[in-house]
């Protein structure tokens, strides 16, 4: 399916919906057939047959981020040592809002600095760990998994991404990250760095990736199944509309949300309503750009944060390589408060002009943050 027709993709996600709350007298023969991955109606079917307009899509998404994170934000919050908790899509896990970065916990000099990092995170009440099995050439799940000894383990949603498009590939990779993390499950697993067009397809065909992930899943390694990308909102429409077509459902979808793309080839704008309106967890990523969006002076590293958990992101997923910027996430996270209409506002607008280019986000107008551009043979 072509990566330019995001509005019948949204279309289709909406009919999958409907058709679900249409549908609930059959959802346990459903389960029983194929368990909760399994969509009910095709998003094959004719989207004009559907009463709904492509305004009026539109219109419902918007109404639903609305509804749906002022719902999760006006809610009395969980949390845990100050760190407010939110549910991860129709999952029943609670993660914490902020979440550790896997990619700058393989850069300290001395390992055991990237360990304090993970452990006081943990401590301090941070839940969420994100990973991938090509960061510092697996030298981030090495540090991790030392660091989740001791009963650390057991505090932690643990979440870790592969780039294998093929069966064999994934499967490898999959081992491997279990190897280096010394945990018998991963709870999240993701396909890392979906950013090509042909990313879905290869992924969902035959002897493909997804193979290798539903195998795992069925043995106990992995828990819930996502993927990540920081391309196009396209790319990230035609991979859950490649998925529905299959039959599948994501539990999670990793994406950037801040300050800057909400001006430029919007994964909030395009995606998110997508997400919000199938109960998909939202995995925000980038809120500063790296450090690109902190370069531009436009907006602080607080305000970046609480940009972006001001969306109905289940997560806000931050690099720190020092506990000094841990400590900065961590109050950041404990300050948060929902934002007036009028803050939103202010801060897009100090942010508007820097963003239109997409200057501030390299990671979309550029091969600066592919590592699988650089190193294909990853893909299997």
């Amino acid at each position: 399916m072509p990566a330019t027709r995001p509005a019948a993709m949204w279309l289709d996600c909406l009919q999958y919906r409907e058709q679900a709350m249409n549908d609930q007298k059959n959802q346990h023969q459903q389960e029983k057939v194929g368990g909760p991955h399994l969509a009910v109606t095709s998003p094959n079917e004719d989207p004009a047959n559907s009463g709904i307009t492509r305004r009026g899509f539109l219109g419902f998404a918007a109404a639903s981020i609305f509804l749906t994170g002022a719902g999760q934000l006006a809610s009395p919050p969980e949390s845990r040592n100050g760190i407010p908790y939110r549910t991860l899509g129709r999952s029943k896990e609670k993660v914490s809002l902020v979440g550790l970065g896997g990619y700058h916990l393989g850069k300290q000099a001395d390992p055991q600095e990237s360990i304090r990092i993970i452990r006081t995170g943990l401590d301090e009440g941070i839940n969420f760990l994100d990973n991938c099995w090509d960061y510092n050439g697996g030298e981030s799940e090495v540090r991790m998994g030392n660091a989740l000894r001791d009963g650390y383990r057991q505090k932690a949603f643990l979440m870790s991404k592969i780039d294998g498009r093929s069966k064999t590939a994934a499967s490898s990779q999959i081992e491997e990250s279990l190897r280096r993390l010394q945990t018998d499950h991963i709870d999240l697993l993701q396909f890392h760095e979906v950013i090509r067009d042909n990313d879905p397809d290869r992924i969902f065909a035959e002897g493909g990736g997804m193979e290798a992930v539903l195998q795992a899943q069925k043995t106990g390694k992995i828990r819930f199944i996502g993927f990540t990308g920081h391309k196009s909102p396209d790319i990230h429409l035609t991979m859950l509309a490649t998925a529905a077509k299959h039959g599948f459902t994501f539990d999670a979808v990793q994406m950037p949300l801040n300050v800057m793309d909400a001006h430029f080839n919007s994964f909030e704008k395009k995606v998110l309503p997508v997400l919000q309106t199938n109960h998909i967890g939202v995995l925000g990523m980038k809120p500063m750009g790296d450090h690109f969006i902190l370069d531009s002076k436009t907006a602080t590293p607080v305000e970046c944060l609480h940009y972006a958990m001001n969306l109905p992101t289940s997560v806000v997923i931050t690099g720190c390589d020092s506990v000094a910027i841990l400590q900065q996430a961590l109050q950041a996270a404990r300050s948060f408060k929902p934002l007036a209409s009028s803050e939103v506002a202010a801060l897009l607008a100090k942010t508007e002009k820097s963003a239109e280019a997409g200057q501030f986000e390299p990671y979309k107008t550029s091969h600066h943050f592919d590592g699988t551009y650089a190193n294909p043979q990853w893909l299997g």
